[in-house]
């Protein structure tokens, strides 16, 4: 046998050389970091092009904008974090430590919000509770009432409010995990010793909780700065809403970058906080397992502290999920009951869009997931490591920044080469958008990979080399049966996530391809909610998948 040539799978006896071989994989590995971390990139290398001009629109902007982008911002963040960290952690401890009526129907109800878009809910709840909607109206009809009821929903008050019941199963599900996990035996040691409920609570409950707390809070807040539909439709004046506005509305692409580099450096700490959120959760978790038994039994509540109880865990659901899916109904039917017009045959090819862009990027985002995360487990090097750490933090960069990173360099290639077409197949093909997606949730389907790769023992590959199969054979013979449901599983995450994300496809989108997505957006913006409903409702009917298959695995011991 040829020297190099690795037999049933490897490099398969392509008699190449072993030099080639030898670079061939930690080139490809390089490319494919390169080409996912570009965006990035491309946001700061934009600062290397100072100059006095660009240094006065910056001194506007610092000036002018800059201010109210920081300071809405940052206020939003907090009181998204504060909200998602009360509703979240209350949910948790509620079905985690006491049994009620109503217990385990609401531990996975409480997952709901989960599939609804917070723009959807944005759409909703201003069709709904608006000056002129129908719950004001018949208020100040019923009572005598003049001018407005409830405050203005389109304001950083109302944006608060989508958020927090939109993406409180964050800080729910991590927080329930962790509590489940190390919380019910030292809880029950606690009681052993005397100490009474609300201290058990306070101080044995809650301190175990905080670092899965900490992590669902940041993850809440990725998704907070990554948002483009709520702010947008509600007139906030956030960093997302600024950089669409530099380069769609004032076409000035050194503003945008640069409010893109400032809102990458907020992800990047709040980044941070997760990462150190959960290693604290790991740490916690391998001390409490050592604490001993979990078989303790959750606290029994009749009567009012029953209902306290199944209150605070079915409220966050009716105003998550139940009541906005009821406030897109309402439009839908009067439309469909005066006999006006819905876009049916429309909505199919939008429909067909998404499933098309949902379907092909998922695949694509899968064998990307498979190749780097069969890489690490051949060879855990510092390549390897470094290149799936690259490619993991794609999930936090919004989708705005993701936008500038991409059409920078398109421009500057369509500037130095007129004539190259660079700009053609970035904006009018499926190959920018799809890039963007690739960028954005490829490390959703490398998580779900590589905690099936977590479940497989090494001494399966010992195995399987002993006996001959090596290289691609390995994983095509021994990993890929192993690997089916966590691989179907990531495709299924990517292909909701893509059919749900707006900002890049809005701007990337080829021409007179339009979305769910977008299309409920544009209609939204339109105020034709009658319109809207339909393509958000079917936005949420797919995002019920993942979230029904997450409360059925995380259900199971």
């Amino acid at each position: 046998m040829p020297a190099g040539c690795v037999p049933d799978g490897g490099l398969p006896c392509l008699y190449l050389p072993r030099m080639f071989q030898r670079w061939l994989f930690p080139t490809l590995l390089l490319l494919t970091a390169l080409v996912l971390a570009l965006p990035v990139l491309s946001v700061l290398a934009s600062w290397a092009q100072w100059t006095p001009e660009s240094g006065q629109i910056l001194g506007e902007m610092a000036h002018t904008v800059l201010p109210r982008y920081t300071g809405t911002t940052l206020l939003l963040c907090l009181c998204v974090g504060v909200g998602v960290a009360l509703v979240g952690t209350a949910t948790a401890t509620a079905v985690t430590l006491f049994e009620f009526p109503g217990r385990q129907t609401l531990s996975w109800a409480l997952l709901l919000p989960l599939a609804m878009p917070a723009y959807v809910v944005a759409y909703a709840s201003t069709d709904f509770l608006q000056f002129s909607g129908p719950l004001q109206s018949w208020l100040r009809a019923s009572f005598g009432l003049e001018g407005r009821v409830f405050p203005e929903v389109r304001s950083l008050g109302g944006a608060v409010w989508v958020f927090t019941f939109a993406l409180y199963p964050y800080v729910y599900l991590l927080a329930r995990t962790a509590l489940a996990e190390r919380g019910s035996h030292l809880m029950e040691a606690a009681r052993l010793l005397g100490a009474p409920l609300g201290r058990r609570i306070r101080q044995v409950a809650l301190p175990l909780a905080r670092p899965a707390v900490a992590a669902g809070v940041a993850l809440a807040l990725m998704e907070t700065l990554a948002d483009f539909g709520v702010v947008s439709y509600f007139g906030i004046q956030t960093y997302t809403a600024g950089i669409y506005k530099a380069w769609l509305a004032m076409d000035n692409r050194l503003a945008a970058a640069q409010l893109a580099t400032l809102l990458l450096v907020v992800v990047v700490v709040v980044l941070r906080i997760e990462h150190k959120a959960q290693r604290r959760m790991r740490f916690v978790a391998a001390r409490g397992a050592r604490a001993g038994s979990s078989e303790a039994q959750p606290v029994v509540l009749r009567g009012r502290h029953a209902a306290v109880a199944f209150t605070a865990c079915a409220l966050p659901v009716l105003l998550g999920f139940v009541l906005p899916v009821l406030f897109m109904l309402r439009p839908l039917v009067l439309a469909m009951a005066d006999g006006s017009p819905l876009p049916w045959g429309q909505f199919v090819q939008w429909a067909l869009n998404s499933v098309l862009l949902g379907g092909g990027s998922a695949v694509l985002a899968l064998l990307l997931a498979l190749l780097l995360a069969f890489a690490v487990r051949r060879q855990a090097n510092r390549l390897t490591r470094g290149v799936v750490a690259l490619v993991g933090l794609g999930y936090a960069i919004p989708g705005a920044v993701i936008v500038v990173g991409l059409l920078l360099p398109v421009g500057w290639l369509q500037t130095a080469f007129p004539k190259s077409g660079v700009g053609y197949w970035v904006t009018a093909t499926v190959l920018g958008i799809v890039w963007a997606y690739m960028v954005r949730f490829c490390a959703v389907a490398l998580q779900s990979v590589q905690s099936g790769y977590a479940r497989i023992p090494a001494s399966f590959d010992d195995s399987a080399r002993m006996l001959g199969i090596g290289g691609g054979g390995l994983l095509r013979r021994v990993h890929w049966p192993l690997l089916q449901r966590s691989a179907a599983a990531a495709a299924l995450l990517v292909f909701v996530d893509v059919m749900k994300e707006l900002p890049a496809t809005l701007v990337l989108r080829p021409f007179n391809m339009d979305t769910l997505a977008v299309v409920a957006y544009q209609l939204a913006r339109d105020e034709r909610l009658g319109e809207a409903a339909l393509p958000s409702l079917a936005l949420v009917l797919v995002g019920l998948l993942p979230v029904l298959l997450l409360s059925r695995t995380s259900g199971k011991a």
